[in-house]
């Protein structure tokens, strides 16, 4: 009787400590030392296995006071090892990471509550600083274009990483802000303008870099006049030489089949006759042209969170010289270009 109790109780405790041993183990692999007021900052998590089949299940103190900025947290694995990457900002006191409890395997493992201390980023000799502390920023596109009689309006795409783009700000500008920011992973692709006088030809702006402790400077040109290319590429476009080139190619080919149709009586060319006066006509015509309301806002960029740069005054028609969604680009009074939006428009 004994041998087959000793048996179940040693399948017992060996089945014990295989599904301990089955158990994922769970421990933070990195939180900072400290981090900057505003500052986004991350925690990761590391685990010895991937379990793809079942998936960890993450839920941090629904209590505490500063929460993830994201609940699925950014999964890398390398070799057997997987790492959860999960995504803070930084208030104006020391941060409490809170209690993080993951759910695995019917098994549960619970990660005390850490404390992060925030500092104070010490700016003041950066008079430039633009608020945006970033792991990397580059520019990725830049246009410069006339927002009214004496300024300019600089719109800007940035790829940063790790990115507090709320707080981003242009010194000496007339009126700035964020058209849109998309989240892609830890990197952010941020839509910003700001308006500045026409008489400055450059604005130098620095972010703080955390990998390599320390503000970084870019300078971007704010010349209307220098840069025609970035600031017509949304309106009618310059009749350029190559243009005319093609005009008058096709202008020749047209007459070259015209004659030889009249000449072979086939249809062939004909159709190709047909083809080159559809695309002359292409050419040659305009965007076309719109009645704008009197009182209609005229909006700085296409989107549905733009500001506005003032009213039409009186009900006019004008160019089309671009259109996007729902949206017309045309030039106002003194050259102002704006959107105006297609229900703005006057309506038979």
């Amino acid at each position: 009787m004994r041998a087959p109790r000793l048996f179940s109780l040693l399948l017992l405790i060996s089945f014990w400590v295989g599904t301990v041993m089955a158990a994922t183990q769970y421990k933070y692999s990195y939180i900072p030392k400290s981090v900057f007021r505003t500052q986004v900052f991350s925690v990761t998590l590391f685990a010895d296995t991937d379990n793809k089949e079942n998936p960890p299940h993450f839920s941090f103190d629904p209590t505490a006071e500063i929460k993830p900025i994201e609940t699925t947290p950014l999964k890398d694995t390398n070799g057997g090892n997987t790492f959860y990457t999960f995504y803070f900002k930084a208030n104006k006191s020391d941060i409490k990471i809170p209690s993080l409890t993951i759910t695995n395997n019917d098994h549960s493992t619970t990660l005390k509550s850490r404390y992060v201390p925030v500092q104070v980023l010490d700016s003041q000799k950066h008079k430039t600083f633009c608020g945006l502390i970033a792991s990397s920023c580059r520019i990725i596109t830049s246009q410069v274009s006339e927002f009214d009689a004496k300024n300019n309006l600089i719109s800007l795409t940035l790829k940063a990483s790790e990115a507090n783009p709320e707080e981003i700000h242009t010194e000496g500008s007339v009126e700035s802000g964020i058209e849109k920011i998309t989240k892609q992973g830890s990197e952010s692709i941020i839509e910003y303008y700001f308006v500045i006088p026409s008489s400055q030809k450059s604005v130098t702006s620095s972010y703080y870099n955390t990998l390599q402790n320390k503000f970084v400077s870019k300078t971007i040109s704010t010349d209307y006049k220098k840069k025609p290319v970035a600031a017509q590429e949304n309106l009618n476009p310059i009749d350029s030489s190559f243009n005319k080139l093609k005009k008058y190619g096709l202008s020749f080919l047209s007459l070259f089949f015209l004659w030889m149709f009249w000449k072979k009586k086939e249809l062939f060319f004909l159709v190709l006759l047909a083809i080159c006066v559809i695309i002359l006509f292409t050419l040659f015509s305009a965007h076309g042209k719109i009645c704008v309301q009197e009182g209609a806002p005229l909006y700085i960029l296409p989107t549905k969170t733009s500001s506005t740069s003032g009213q039409i005054d009186q009900e006019f028609t004008t160019d089309i010289l671009n259109k996007r969604n729902d949206y017309y680009k045309i030039a106002y009074d003194h050259n102002i270009i704006g959107w105006i939006k297609d229900e703005d428009s006057c309506k038979d």
